[in-house]
């Protein structure tokens, strides 16, 4: 396949760190160019990473007739109006989660996407480890999934990140509580009915810093996750069937590069004696997910999520976050 050609909206830590670096390992991409409201920060990350052209605004990248798809790290707030004007400039989009602040702004979206691809970056959707673990649900390894379980947690009180400023999108529900939300829609493959959540939020900030919830996905099966901003770093998703268990050790940041493993339950032992592990090659999440997009964009596949996919998403998130306010169940809107 002829290599897309990608440039990169702004220097965000998970771009330099994560994403950008597991893109840069595909021969189905090449990353051009990468774009800061700096020139001198967009000149430094492009040195770092061999990506060959910098500039110093947005518009210019976005001006670039050789580009042909955007990866779009920006802070919560500017993802849809940045992927918007992405795409206006006939650009694909792969833009970070949460796509939009609700899902009435995400939905702004549509106007654009019979034009150009654009998808949302869940790149746990790629993982081998989801991939299989849902395989193992379909075959019927644990019997009927009955409930998951999800813990997602990391420390981070410092007022300067854009994670404990409210008024652009941070919190735990929309940084992380996300993740949960579409590991329920995944494994069940089925959206809920109804949510119920409760809230902590920080004094300072104003954000929720400790937000679980229970989502009602009908004929008895429901997902419980709690996500915290300012708890011990922990993650993990349980599988609940009717006669086994399958348990994700790392299922949100899956070591890149790195083999990963699924611990399959027979329930035969408390102890963990009915418990095999089945361990996953090597694999980096943010190349697959990066090359999904580009086969899309050159036609070979279809794309695999698109702009309903993450308006529905959000649509969870805003009955979530109405519910904390009223403390009361809240229906979700039809798919």
């Amino acid at each position: 396949m002829r290599k897309v050609i990608w440039g990169v909206l702004s220097t965000a830590k998970i771009g330099l760190t994560k994403v950008l670096p597991g893109m840069l390992k595909s021969d189905r991409i090449e990353l051009r160019a990468i774009a800061s409201r700096s020139l001198p920060a967009a000149r430094e990350a492009a040195d770092k990473l061999g990506i060959p052209v910098a500039y110093g605004s947005y518009d210019e990248l976005l001006a670039d007739p050789a580009i042909e798809a955007i990866y779009n790290p920006l802070p919560n707030h500017l993802h849809v109006p940045m992927t918007l004007a992405a795409a206006r400039a006939g650009k694909h989009v792969l833009c970070e989660k949460p796509i939009a602040l609700d899902a009435d702004e995400a939905a702004q979206l549509r106007e654009v996407a019979g034009q150009v691809h654009i998808m949302e970056a869940f790149m746990v959707r790629f993982h081998p480890q989801w991939q299989r673990a849902r395989e193992l649900v379909r075959s019927g390894a644990i019997g009927e999934l009955k409930a998951i379980q999800v813990w997602f947690s990391y420390f981070n009180a410092d007022p300067a990140n854009i994670r404990n400023q409210p008024d652009i999108g941070g919190g735990a529900l929309y940084d992380i509580g996300c993740y949960p939300i579409v590991a329920g829609r995944w494994f069940f493959e089925a959206e809920p009915q109804r949510v119920v959540a409760l809230a902590d939020r920080d004094p300072a900030f104003g954000t929720d810093r400790l937000f679980g919830a229970m989502l009602d996905f009908g004929a008895g099966r429901q997902l419980n996750f709690s996500v915290s901003m300012q708890c011990v770093p922990y993650q993990r998703v349980q599988l609940m069937g009717s006669t086994g268990r399958i348990e994700i050790q790392i299922p949100f940041n899956a070591p890149q590069g790195a083999a990963t493993r699924l611990l399959i339950d027979d329930g035969s032992a408390l102890d963990g004696g009915g418990l095999r592990i089945e361990t996953l090659p090597e694999s980096d999440q943010y190349q697959l997910q990066g090359e999904a997009f580009s086969r899309a964009v050159r036609g070979e596949i279809a794309l695999p999520y698109g702009v309903e996919d993450a308006v529905q998403n959000m649509r969870i998130i805003d009955a979530l976050y109405a519910s904390e306010r009223s403390g009361a169940w809240v229906g979700v809107g039809p798919a």
